[in-house]
């Protein structure tokens, strides 16, 4: 059989990167309990583990673009597999949750540069109208992440034991390091393009100091006065990057995105969405082993119908935009997902089998339509440079979303816990039943910032984005 030519080989080496990238990112929440067993830690005190990885990958997509054309796609992709492969080696022998929050750390370092570089590469060399296919080819492995990923990593808890869910990382590491050795092309960028490391730091710090504010601030740690000490300065930081932007001839992201109507509402809309829904897969979990006594394997299993809807709506979507316009599909669906993940409020002892599975693929379903809605305005009339830009401000939003609305769920969660009556399970339940209804009505808020898209936005995407 002959070889494949080098440029297919390049898609399949970013595909799985691609996976990797999707799997770990959804197969670690299942397992949180059972690492919680293995390390000494309540289950709910174990956010940290999926924020310090997104949040590490939020504050890196920014510079990845950089190094990519600094020191050429294929060193950059190299070092991160290598960095991803031994972060994960890192959390498996990893025997405090502080070690494994390093590890992690190190671990998103290299997922914050595995698919923009990835994806720039593919960019290179299939440009034009090449550039789409490519990509539909490369991102289709990466949709099957969350069907296995909760699924194999319920398995593995049961079968083995935690810490198989990072070893498995390693053969994929070893593999693609031997595959992009000999396959990913060393492209680089125009030379003596200057990096914004002034308005990164700021930037960074932001997103750092705010997101430790709104972790610690449920648990009071370090006390009250130091936590909103903390988020001030993170705001100031954010502001401070704002105005250095407007100043600077060379922004991480040009602030003529901001002029960008649709970029604008998509963004910030986004956001405050993602607030809410980005807490789920965190939640689902831990609902459904600590509160409800399902075994890794069940909780796992329970995810499926979540992805499989996910997967099923991405076609009819494009129709339904086309046929409605953003703004209608966006505010009714809006309602529909914050409806969606509050009626999880209503789960507790008893709860018929089926009806979760109906709840878990509605929520699947909106959620999708969600993302493929409001990412897809967000870009849709950027041209030329700016589509790059703000292609990597909204892959950043995207990021650091996640990390937000981890720590926003799991503070939510201690406080309810907290105020509940003590004594076991009815007071956990209680907890994540009135965490629920929370994170819905804030992800309904954002209902109120897509309305301002206006009638004219109504054509349907040239191409859904599925993240």
């Amino acid at each position: 059989m002959n070889p494949s030519p080098p440029r297919d080989s390049l898609l399949w080496l970013v595909a799985i990167a691609v996976f990797m990238q999707m799997l770990d990112t959804t197969i670690v929440n299942t397992a949180l309990p059972a690492m919680a067993r293995g390390l000494g830690e309540s289950p709910l005190r174990m956010q940290a583990v999926v924020i310090a990885y997104s949040l590490t990958v939020a504050i890196l997509i920014p510079a990845s673009g950089w190094l990519a054309d600094r020191f050429g796609t294929r060193a950059v992709f190299l070092a991160a597999i290598v960095l991803f492969t031994l972060g994960s080696l890192g959390c498996a022998l990893s025997q405090s949750l502080a070690q494994i929050v390093g590890a992690r750390i190190v671990q998103g370092i290299g997922g914050a540069m595995l698919l923009p570089v990835g994806r720039l590469a593919v960019l290179r060399t299939f440009p034009g109208a090449g550039f789409l296919r490519a990509m539909s080819l490369v991102t289709m492995p990466g949709l099957a992440g969350p069907m296995i990923g909760p699924t194999l990593g319920g398995w593995l808890v049961e079968a083995a034991s935690w810490h198989w869910i990072f070893l498995i990382n390693l053969p994929m590491g070893l593999v693609g390091l031997v595959w992009a050795v000999r396959v990913m092309p060393d492209l680089r960028g125009e030379p003596g393009r200057r990096f914004d490391l002034g308005g990164y730091v700021l930037l960074a710090t932001g997103m750092v100091a705010v997101l430790l504010a709104l972790d610690g601030l449920p648990l009071r740690r370090g006390g009250y006065g130091v936590l909103c000490g903390l988020f001030g300065v993170g705001v100031l930081a954010i502001l401070a990057y704002a105005r250095h932007a407007r100043r600077s001839t060379q922004p991480l992201f040009p602030p003529a995105l901001l002029d960008v109507r649709l970029f604008r509402v998509g963004v910030s809309g986004n956001l405050v969405s993602r607030l809410g829904s980005s807490g789920m897969p965190f939640l689902i979990p831990l609902l459904l082993q600590v509160a409800l006594g399902y075994s890794a394997l069940q909780a796992g299993l329970m995810m499926i119908p979540v992805a499989a809807a996910s997967m099923f709506i991405k076609r009819p979507a494009v129709w339904l935009i086309g046929r409605y316009g953003y703004r209608n599909v966006l505010v009714v669906n809006t309602f529909l997902v914050g409806l969606a993940m509050a009626s999880f409020g209503l789960i507790g002892p008893g709860h018929p089998v089926w009806l979760l599975v109906v709840q878990f693929a509605a929520f699947g379903a909106v959620n999708s339509l969600q993302f493929t809605a409001m990412n897809t305005v967000a870009l849709r009339d950027l041209k030329g440079t700016l589509a790059s830009s703000g292609n990597s401000a909204l892959s950043m939003v995207m990021m650091l979303s996640m990390s937000l609305g981890v720590a926003i769920a799991s503070g939510l969660l201690a406080f309810f816990s907290g105020l509940s009556v003590a004594g076991g399970e009815v007071s956990v339940l209680a907890g994540f039943q009135a965490t629920f209804v929370c994170i819905g009505l804030l992800s309904a808020l954002s209902a109120a910032i897509f309305w301002r898209l206006g009638d004219d936005a109504v054509r349907a995407p040239q191409a859904p984005i599925d993240v």
